[in-house]
């Protein structure tokens, strides 16, 4: 066996997740088509969710001061994200070649073997190990691995070649999207529909704008090369009437309003994340921050699968919770696109939908949909409000020491939190799981609105998701053994 995890594809899934693999000393090697990044950033920041993710493992530090912006929109339609507590629409201008950058660092500092050049071009799998071809710099190769998860974009080699199901609705239009230097362009920072399409632009600092062209009626193109500049300044010159051909382009490249989504997230020891498993409209910026936190729900999972501490079936658990997200996605996306790309026909549906987000209730749950502030695991009819739903960042005092939340998840571990005193015996009850549960004991310093009012303990997974609460009608061991395994013996050893 040449690894534990073969990752193919070195994008924000990809990198995540060897990183969150590498917390739990699991081996991993990333393959990558691509000789080196490319620099090129469709995506221009990360979301509330995200942010937190980021948080959860150290990592949003690295990012320096963050800028966040509480404006935002659905399909065009202003919307203020302030009205969801914790809420924001996005850490803006940190393009998604450093949030790649970044996560590469973390994933090789904490040991990843991340391999440029390689694009994986079959694979096998042979019941106890997947077998995966791959061409390089150097010799074709083949590598040997308990699993292979594919983060290797929507057009996904692992996906066709392992056979999942990609169903779906094929794209119907082709947008334009370039960045561009002196092309003295007025702001339009979430678009705006003019007859014949949308236009959108804004700026990016040093003299670069960012804009994204909609022509109505442009049928879509399966292109192998990027447009051409002069593409896309006519068809902004059509729309707007500005002539901007004598701007620079930095880059230039083009997109589809396709809706698909892989059928199952995993066959055998092959699993998808991040576009390999849904592609969709870009709208709202939704797609970075469903890869990463795709990774963030697989990673602890496999590495508990991989290090013989849960049993294979805990990986069913990652379609269970992520298909219905990726789901949901499509849905939230191919709504924005009718709304915003579309002409007079839909005009009532953009003034209906106008009226409806200026009701706060309205407004709270689509800010809840596109931020994936609003995810929650499971079904809960009738337990604590917590359960299934990511830990709010909390402040705590543990020995005497103020901390958060999300401090106490830094090394991708579960968590049996309890507070002021605790639930009796859940210490003692959580003994036998304490190899890959870390039991805390806290006093709230500060929680505002949302905290553990009324709570004992908790129970948080390692991706931040809330699994148990006291008082509560499950007992915490039933829990434990669900999402971390079978307790160990008196010996030391896992029981059966």
């Amino acid at each position: 066996m040449d690894t534990a995890v073969i990752v193919a594809g070195a994008g924000p899934a990809g990198l995540m997740l060897a990183g969150e693999l590498r917390l739990a000393g699991v081996p991993v090697i990333v393959l990558d088509r691509l000789a080196g990044p490319t620099g090129e950033s469709r995506g221009l920041g990360f979301n509330a969710r995200t942010m937190e993710v980021f948080d959860q493992r150290g990592i949003l530090p690295r990012f320096g001061n963050v800028e966040i912006s509480t404006l935002g929109h659905f399909g065009g339609i202003p919307v203020d994200f302030s009205l969801l507590d914790g809420a924001h629409y996005g850490v803006k201008n940190i393009a998604q070649s450093r949030v790649e950058k970044i996560l590469a660092e973390w994933a090789t500092e904490l040991g990843a073997d991340i391999r440029r050049g390689w694009e994986v071009t079959d694979l096998t799998d042979e019941g106890e190990y997947v077998r995966v071809s791959a061409t390089g710099p150097t010799a074709p190769a083949e590598l040997r691995a308990q699993y292979l998860i594919g983060c290797d974009g929507g057009r996904s080699t692992v996906r066709g070649v392992a056979g999942f199901g990609f169903p779906g609705t094929a794209a119907t239009r082709e947008l334009y999207l370039a960045d561009i230097r002196g092309g003295d362009i007025a702001p339009r920072p979430i678009g705006e529909t003019v007859p014949g399409g949308m236009v959108m632009s804004a700026p990016l600092g040093d003299g670069v704008d960012r804009i994204i062209v909609s022509e109505r009626g442009a049928p879509p193109r399966r292109r192998t090369e990027p447009p051409s500049y002069a593409e896309v300044a006519d068809a902004w010159q059509r729309l707007t009437g500005q002539d901007i051909s004598r701007a620079a382009p930095v880059w230039v490249s083009s997109f589809g309003d396709a809706a698909r989504q892989a059928d199952t997230y995993r066959r055998g020891r092959v699993l998808l994340a991040g576009d390999a498993a849904h592609i969709h409209l870009p709208a709202g910026g939704q797609g970075l921050n469903v890869s990463v936190q795709d990774a963030v729900n697989l990673g602890w999972k496999l590495a508990s699968v991989v290090e013989g501490r849960a049993p294979d079936s805990l990986l069913d658990t990652y379609h269970e919770e992520r298909h219905p997200v990726g789901s949901r996605l499509l849905a939230n996306t191919q709504a924005q696109g009718m709304l915003f790309l579309t002409g007079a026909e839909t005009r009532p549906l953009r003034e209906v939908t106008a009226e409806l987000i200026a009701h706060d209730e309205v407004a709270r749950h689509l800010i809840g949909m596109v931020s994936g502030l609003d995810i929650r695991y499971g079904t809960h009819d009738g337990g604590h409000p917590l359960l299934g739903m990511r830990l709010p960042p909390w402040e705590l005092v543990v020995d005497d020491r103020k901390t958060t939340t999300a401090e106490l998840l830094h090394p991708a571990r579960g968590i049996v939190l309890e507070l002021d005193g605790g639930a009796a015996g859940a210490r003692e009850a959580a003994a036998p799981w304490t190899d890959r549960v870390d039991v805390v004991t806290a006093t709230p310093h500060d929680y505002g609105t949302t905290g553990p009012i009324g709570l004992d303990a908790l129970v948080i997974r390692p991706d931040g998701h809330v699994a148990w609460v006291a008082p509560g009608p499950f007992p915490l061991t039933e829990t434990l053994d669900r999402w971390f395994g079978p307790p160990r013996g008196p010996e030391g050893r896992q029981t059966k």
